[in-house]
């Protein structure tokens, strides 16, 4: 037999070995792709022709400079941000550490042993003329894992897929916390613009308690009526403090969700409510999948768990490696002295480097699952059930995602709608108090009736502030339920085209 055909001759046993034990197990089939969902179901909801997707930076679009540096400083402060990008520093050091584990490895070791052997062992040193003797190894080994049935290619891909599903996550939690600051901050915009109203309510209500004061005075009213305008006057002072006291807890919220204290949050003065555009894309049903950072998330954790169920079925077939090892190795004898050195030595261990001290071996292995307990049955069966569970999460969020828009919807045509006939009170309201002041003006009648009216106009106000207030909180609800900018490119070729130019890909020729 010629040096050629030793490994191939070797292997023979292996091989048949092989066919044997997968002769005698039953492999599961391979799982296909499973069908997902590739629409949210909108049927019916109303949308809108040529509508925008959010923007990457959709805060923009409110034209507000003081919230575009509020989201800055949320960028660069946010402990839940950067907790989010730690879980994608951890996902891409497992891919690392998945791609590590495949290939050829190759192993340096020195190694040098002085050792006394016992004058009552298996072999005394009387017979072999020495009692220490010194061991001097060097050597380099190779192993190579020949990945036939993709078991580490697929490990690698699912941890790929996590590390998607990790960047997906960190966008999810970058959406909800700029969604919350933007919330918050026009929260307190709506605060400071009713408590504006509400002082000039406050003076109306004080200037109708000094009428009725007067009134009482000259015996024209009853004293009753002091007392119903002091029980005004001290209503509307109650809804000034509390706006007062939410403007401050507002601006506590805001400073904790920036990460900052409040004296920290830079300047922000009282602006008016901006006013919206939003709507509802046409094409919603079909890309919303794609915009959803919590969807994408979800469909990556299903390609993740489809690779995992590969790595389990590729346990039940047998794994070959081959290990190739090269090196130098001597072994002399002497004995030992004073501070460790050895005095009349027999040998040299300058022999290490020496033609005669060369070792060399090549070890081709294979690993036969024949008896396993059912632990090869019960890992698949954990992976198969893991991925149905990641289906039906996908499943659930498609379902979330849809309930979400739908709702933030209705509720912004409902609010809509209330704001339209808020509008026709404040019109009607506007031309009673205009013509309270003309009669005023004419001396008809005194200032009580021009008075109320104004009272009652700036109620009607404050009612508009906090309707244009809900419409701004639906108005982030909804861009926040179409993904906030988000763009995934879930694209399972895309994935298996990038696996297949890993260093793991089949070898030519392999089955």
């Amino acid at each position: 037999m010629n040096a050629s055909s030793f490994p191939y001759a070797r292997l023979r046993p292996l091989v048949l070995m092989a066919v044997l034990s997968l002769a005698g197990c039953h492999i599961p089939t391979k799982v296909q792709h499973p069908v997902l969902r590739d629409d949210v179901p909108l049927a019916g909801l109303p949308t809108t022709a040529g509508a925008e997707w959010p923007a990457a930076e959709w805060w923009r679009v409110y034209h507000d400079p003081q919230l575009d540096r509020v989201m800055a400083l949320v960028m660069q402060q946010s402990p839940d941000l950067e907790q989010a990008r730690t879980r994608v520093k951890t996902a891409e050091q497992s891919v690392r550490v998945a791609a590590a584990q495949a290939g050829l490895t190759i192993d340096a070791n020195g190694q040098l042993t002085r050792q006394r052997m016992s004058d009552h062992g298996l072999i005394p040193p009387s017979l072999l003329g020495f009692n220490w003797y010194n061991q001097a190894d060097l050597s380099v080994q190779l192993e190579y894992d020949f990945d036939w049935w993709g078991k580490k290619r697929a490990a690698i891909e699912a941890a790929l897929d996590q590390a998607h599903a990790a960047e997906a996550e960190r966008s999810a939690a970058m959406l909800t916390i700029q969604n919350a600051v933007a919330d918050a901050y026009f929260g307190l915009l709506a605060d400071e613009n009713r408590l504006a109203l509400t002082r000039q309510a406050v003076g109306v209500q004080q200037r109708l308690l000094h009428i009725a004061e007067l009134r009482v005075r000259q015996g024209v009213d009853l004293p009753d009526t002091v007392q119903q305008a002091r029980a005004q006057l001290a209503s509307t002072q109650q809804m000034q403090a509390t706006l007062e006291g939410s403007i401050q807890l507002r601006k506590v919220v805001l400073a904790a969700l920036v990460n900052v204290s409040p004296a920290q949050l830079p300047p922000l003065e009282p602006r008016a409510l901006p006013e919206l555009e939003g709507a509802i894309p046409d094409n919603a049903h079909l890309d919303l999948i794609a915009r959803r950072p919590d969807i994408a998330a979800s469909r990556w954790r299903v390609e993740a768990a489809l690779k995992q169920t590969d790595v389990a079925r590729a346990d039940y077939f047998p794994d070959f490696s081959i290990k190739a090892m090269a090196g130098l190795s001597s072994t002399d004898q002497g004995a030992p002295s004073f501070g460790g050195l050895t005095t009349g030595s027999k040998g040299d261990l300058g022999n290490l480097f020496t033609a005669g001290s060369r070792v060399f071996g090549i070890t081709p292995a294979v690993h036969l699952p024949i008896f396993e307990g059912g632990r090869l049955k019960a890992n698949y069966g954990a992976s198969r059930a893991q991925l149905d569970a990641a289906i039906a999460d996908y499943n659930v969020a498609v379902t979330d995602a849809a309930r979400d828009v739908a709702t933030q919807a209705v509720t912004a045509q409902q609010i809509a709608a209330r704001r339209e006939k808020q509008a026709a009170q404040i019109k009607a309201d506007k031309a009673l108090l205009a013509n309270a002041q003309a009669r005023t003006a004419r001396g008809t009648q005194d200032a009580r009736q021009s008075l109320n009216a104004q009272a009652q106009l700036l109620q009607q106000r404050d009612q508009a502030i906090s309707l244009q207030a809900q419409a701004i909180s639906t108005d982030l609800a909804l861009i926040k339920a179409l993904g906030g900018g988000y763009r995934s490119d879930i694209d399972s070729k895309a994935v298996q085209s990038a696996a297949a130019s890993s260093p793991t890909s089949n070898p030519a020729g392999a089955p």
